[in-house]
């Protein structure tokens, strides 16, 4: 007699057996995959660089120029 599967191993299954029968789905999961790549890495080290580096080397300098910046009138 066969086990039941649980909720999660069905669900696990149904996903590798589609994703095994794909042609041109690998494709676009690969453009998916370089396209979640740039959104991430490459757009957030262009437009959010690390600012409080630039303002102190130690953690503590870093902690004073914030609370000075949120003080500040």
């Amino acid at each position: 007699m066969e086990k039941k599967k649980g909720f999660w191993a069905r669900a696990v299954d149904l996903y590798v057996d589609g994703f095994r029968s794909m042609t041109v789905g690998k494709t676009l999961w690969l453009i998916i995959a370089i396209k979640l790549f740039i959104f991430f890495v490459i757009i957030k080290i262009l437009f959010f660089p690390n600012f409080l580096a630039s303002k102190s080397d130690t953690d503590e300098g870093k902690a004073q120029y914030v609370r000075e910046q949120l003080t500040k009138k």
